[in-house]
């Protein structure tokens, strides 16, 4: 038996995940789309048993959910089934990589008990494969840790999302423009979910739905003017004024639980990641 399947593993937060549970000398075996499936049974049939299962797999980014939503409940809700199905088969637990699931929230910080309010196709994927979850903690006895992600960012994130969009046009020397500067977001650095994963995967019984945030918001304004002032420019910035479908003003994360649980804090600021991903550069 080895440690740990990784589904994802090429995928954002996958490789960063790989990486240190291979530093940690966890055996592990990754899966990427280049091993098949995940929504395919065929894909599972020849994996080896593991001590836990990482489901990181999925379809993620929000816009392509409402043109593309067959494709987001096959990968995101069948394979999720088809990890709890394997963990059943070999006595696994399972980490599930979910998301913001609250939709415009009734107070801030959020709690995990607020109520989960859907407000895109992709969110609600992450919703039916949490309940999925539940279903196979409460009925079958696979120990099931959902982590709801909030804005994770770092090294290596796709150009289409926020913060990688902002550095190229930092790096442009030109002018920085966005559609909008308004909404807040709580941003929390790669290494800190990373580090959440691997505390998850020690949780042996029961199901439960975790935070993964900073605890704090900040607007795209105030995301641009603390990338500026790390990396040194004053940029101009301008704003197109278009506003999200079923865009969401602010989200904190409540973070009590993810300390309780998991004994898990963030470690980096928002400034000390940006000065980490730019080192890189």
């Amino acid at each position: 038996m080895i440690d740990a399947l990784v589904t994802g593993a090429g995928g954002f937060i996958g490789q960063a995940l790989c990486a240190s549970l291979r530093a940690n000398g966890w055996s592990i075996l990754p899966l990427t789309s280049a091993n098949g499936d995940v929504a395919a049974a065929e894909t599972w049939k020849p994996l080896p048993p593991a001590r836990v299962v990482f489901h990181l797999a999925g379809r993620s980014f929000v816009p392509d959910s409402w043109a593309r939503g067959p494709d987001f409940v096959s990968t995101n809700v069948t394979g999720t089934e088809h990890a709890l199905a394997h963990c059943r088969a070999h006595g696994a637990r399972l980490v599930l990589a979910s998301a913001y699931v609250y939709g415009i929230p009734q107070r801030l910080p959020i709690r995990e008990t607020d109520p989960a309010s859907p407000n895109n196709p992709y969110a609600l994927t992450k919703r039916l494969s949490e309940q999925l979850c539940e279903f196979a903690a409460q009925h079958q006895g696979v120990a099931a840790t959902a982590l709801r992600i909030f804005n994770v960012f770092g090294p290596g994130q796709r150009a289409e999302f926020l913060i990688p969009k902002i550095l190229q046009q930092v790096e442009a020397g030109k002018e920085i423009r966005l559609l909008d500067l308004a909404p807040r977001r709580d941003y929390v650095y790669l290494s800190d979910v990373v580090d959440a994963f691997i505390k998850a995967g020690e949780v042996s019984a029961g199901f439960h739905v975790i935070n993964v945030g900073s605890g704090q918001s900040l607007s795209v304004a105030e995301i641009v003017d603390k990338i500026q002032v790390v990396a040194g420019t004053r940029l101009r910035v301008a704003s197109d004024s278009v506003e999200r479908r079923q865009e969401i003003p602010d989200v904190v994360a409540d973070i009590a639980l993810a300390q309780q649980v998991l004994g898990w804090r963030p470690q980096l600021s928002f400034d000390a990641g940006i000065a980490q991903i730019l080192k890189r550069v």
